[in-house]
């Protein structure tokens, strides 16, 4: 965020910047769900919703893990959310003891981290490997169990790598877990945004599992700041009265927006859409490794690209500090992400068109001095 608002900053100078480095899509909220949105606007009726969400919308993300997962999931146990960051903090602040220990993938989103931190808890890092795709394997997992670990937090697609965890190493973990007495999260908020495959939710490994969604990414909504939490269902009245208490109720506005995104109307455009973050991601990936990076996990889903970067510089942080300022390019750091040699590794994000891609290799190319 410091290098966003940086980049901002040049940018109120009059510099062209390519912004790389957040993780939002560029494509606006789908024409269904505005209109969706200002229907409800124009009646005025904007009241409070129940803590757990609209009833209707909470049936409607059902019936989307019914037709897109083939899983059953009952109304009851979907949570809406005020985001889902506010979804992680719910969970949180429901299971997280003070001193309990939760495991954490590094590199890894870095709010979570502080979510643990939050509710008194301790972030435990697991270091995971990119010839392990970015992902933790269940003897990481074992290896990092103590009699004080209270949970394991993942999430397939990952930030800031893009890889997924495949079916029999999160079922493993997912036992692993439950023989422990533990729980396990699962951040599934880039669904829908697979290039090669379409990932199964980790549902279908049991319903003791706390599966963390969100509007923002699939369906271009973040700034609506609207998500949902499945839950086991004896954790539901704990997280309802947390919710009432946290925030009252997620954004009315945004909920009765959110019937519209289910719809096949909005689903076309949302697949369209697919296909272009796949092709940016195709085009982006054999560009880098042109100039030097290398890609070293398959960067499977989500809009990242995870480039180890030691060939090219040092310091990955002083890299994407002066391609910005000399170039105009914005990309992340490692640091953001963890300690897993962060210094040897950049994010890019592929959230601005093939044209806005093709002219930030050209100048990460002459700032490289090819």
């Amino acid at each position: 965020m410091e290098l966003l608002a940086r980049a901002k900053a040049l940018e109120a100078e009059g510099r062209d910047i390519i912004h790389m480095e957040v993780g939002e899509p560029d494509f606006p909220t789908p024409a269904p769900i505005v209109a969706a949105a200002q229907a409800q606007i124009a009646s005025g009726r904007i009241f409070y919703t129940p803590g757990l969400g609209l009833p209707a919308l909470r049936q409607a993300i059902a019936g989307f893990y019914r037709q897109r997962y083939g899983v059953t999931v009952p109304a009851e146990r979907v949570v809406v959310t005020a985001g889902a960051s506010a979804a992680l903090l719910l969970a949180m602040a429901c299971l997280c003891s003070p001193g309990s220990e939760w495991l954490l993938s590094d590199p890894g989103y870095p709010c979570n981290a502080n979510f643990v931190r939050s509710f008194e808890g301790v972030p435990v890092a697991v270091r995971v490997r990119a010839e392990d795709n970015f992902q933790p394997t269940l003897a990481a997992i074992t290896e990092h169990w103590t009699e004080r670990s209270a949970g394991v937090l993942l999430a397939s697609p990952a930030n800031p790598t893009g890889t997924l965890l495949d079916e029999r190493t999160l079922s493993a973990i997912a036992g692993f877990v439950r023989r422990q007495g533990g729980q396990l999260i699962v951040d599934e908020i880039y669904h829908g945004l697979t290039y090669d495959c379409d990932a199964s939710t980790a549902l279908s490994c049991g319903d003791d599992l706390m599966i963390v969604q969100s509007f923002s990414k699939y369906f271009n909504m973040t700034g609506w700041r609207l998500g949902w939490l499945i839950a086991p269902e004896g954790r539901v009245r704990d997280i309802e009265k947390l919710a009432q208490n946290l925030y009252i109720s997620p954004s009315t506005p945004a909920q009765y927006a959110a019937l519209a995104a289910f719809t096949p109307e909005t689903i076309a455009i949302l697949e369209e859409r697919r296909d272009a973050f796949r092709r940016r991601r195709d085009f982006l990936a054999p560009a880098l490794q042109a100039l030097g990076f290398r890609i070293t996990a398959k960067p499977d889903g989500a809009f990242y690209l995870y480039a180890d970067c030691r060939q090219l510089c040092a310091d990955s942080a002083r890299f994407a500090d002066e391609l910005l300022d000399s170039a105009g390019v914005a990309v992340t750091p490692g640091l953001d992400f963890g300690n897993n040699e962060p210094q040897h590794h950049v994010r890019f994000a592929y959230t601005t068109d093939l044209a806005r891609l093709a002219e930030a290799v050209e100048r990460i190319r002459r700032f490289l001095g090819g």
